[in-house]
């Protein structure tokens, strides 16, 4: 308990403590009134104890300037009622600008601009109809007395503002520099979360089919080992060598891509390469028919690479679940789209689920047709069989 209340001693205390400013200000408001008393000092001048009582209202005046930060308005207020009681008891005169200039640049720094323009106006209003009733001459209270109290005034008042207005600029671009920073953050986290995901689709693309294609010349050499088939049992290992000679070309390029090597890149798979994965499913057993109608030269690159990427997934399922005798790809371009379907002649989409359910490759699949703004119809062959059918457009190659 004692440890809370002397935490919450040094708190007030800590937000009490006047800054090295309010400190300056204070002893500039008591120096300024008590040089305007001394001033008046002179042979037949005022009693001893009116002197004395002027400069406590010198300290009063600039003690209150050390609460001004925490009670602008109040200090204000005090500070002013503080001159017209002044000059009702008759004590030596320090004009209006001295005792309230520091008040009202206070109050216009703490966002009571208009407080402050109320309580000069007031007092200068004060002053003149004072003056005037007492028998002043009109010029000089009018003129130059009034001229150089009120353009003092506001120049305290409209530097405060200013500087609050300063202070206030510079947290607003420190909090929008602070936005942009922790947008920047998210945008990056985002961009880091997206290329994770290709990475692990191209991967999953290029192994996937890889496995598939080693899996099954694996199984064809054993049982070609077995029956005595030296010439299979070659031509299986050739193959495996060619699909994984392919796989690591391939992840090397993805590799060196996130090294960011300096070197030229390898170029992505496109449709000007579906020969060599066609050939590679050949070697494996399945015979596959390539038809391609149409110049595929002029087809974006991107759109080349899903292409491509769409006929490897789907080669690689036929290869996986379909026990099918053969397939066909085929690539079609018309009306300002590209279409791609990879149809076989096994067991169709009943006998896929009977042997495993679809993983990540349909899913990457369809995300890559989507993205390009195409579409991707997955299932049954109208004669049986499975066909994967995958219509891009052209023209949008952005995403």
């Amino acid at each position: 308990m004692a440890s809370r209340r002397f935490a919450l001693v040094s708190t007030i205390v800590q937000a009490l403590r006047p800054t090295r400013v309010e400190a300056l200000l204070a002893v500039a408001v008591f120096c300024l009134v008590a040089v305007a008393v001394v001033g008046d000092a002179g042979p037949g001048g005022r009693s001893v104890a009116g002197y004395v009582l002027a400069f406590a209202f010198a300290v009063g005046f600039g003690a209150l300037l050390l609460l001004a930060r925490r009670w602008p308005l109040p200090v204000l207020l005090i500070t002013a009622a503080g001159i017209v009681v002044y000059y009702v008891l008759d004590l030596p005169p320090i004009g209006l600008a001295a005792p309230i200039a520091a008040a009202l640049y206070v109050a216009a720094d703490r966002g009571r601009v208009l407080w402050a323009l109320v309580v000069a106006g007031s007092l200068l209003g004060a002053s003149v109809a004072v003056r005037l009733a007492e028998g002043d001459d009109a010029a000089i209270v009018l003129g130059l007395d009034l001229g150089s109290e009120a353009a003092l005034m506001l120049a305290v008042v409209a530097l405060g503002d200013a500087v609050r207005s300063r202070r206030d600029l510079r947290a607003e671009l420190a909090r929008q520099a602070e936005a942009a920073e922790q947008e920047r953050r998210r945008e990056a986290a985002r961009q880091v979360d997206a290329e994770r995901v290709r990475i692990a689709r191209e991967l999953h693309d290029t192994l996937g089919h890889t496995m598939s294609v080693v899996t099954l010349q694996a199984a064809v050499g054993e049982e070609a080992l077995t029956d005595g088939r030296p010439p299979e049992v070659r031509a299986a290992l050739d193959a495996i060598g060619t699909a994984a000679a392919g796989a690591m070309t391939e992840l090397r390029a993805t590799l060196g891509t996130l090294r960011r090597d300096t070197g030229a890149p390898e170029p992505p798979a496109g449709l000007d390469r579906l020969p060599v994965l066609i050939d590679g499913v050949r070697r494996s057993g399945l015979p596959v028919e390539l038809l391609v109608d149409g110049d595929t030269s002029a087809v974006p690159a991107v759109v080349g690479t899903t292409a491509y990427r769409v006929v490897q997934e789907s080669l690689t399922n036929v290869l996986r679940h379909s026990g099918a005798r053969r397939a066909t790809v085929r690539v079609d371009l018309r009306g300002g789209r590209l279409l791609v379907e990879v149809a076989d002649d096994g067991r169709g989409a009943a006998g896929r689920v009977a042997v495993g359910e679809p993983g990540h490759g349909l899913h990457g699949m369809h995300e890559r047709v989507t993205l390009l703004g195409g579409d991707v119809q997955i299932g049954d062959a109208g004669g049986g069989g499975f066909r994967v059918r995958a219509r891009l457009p052209l023209s949008r190659t952005t995403v």
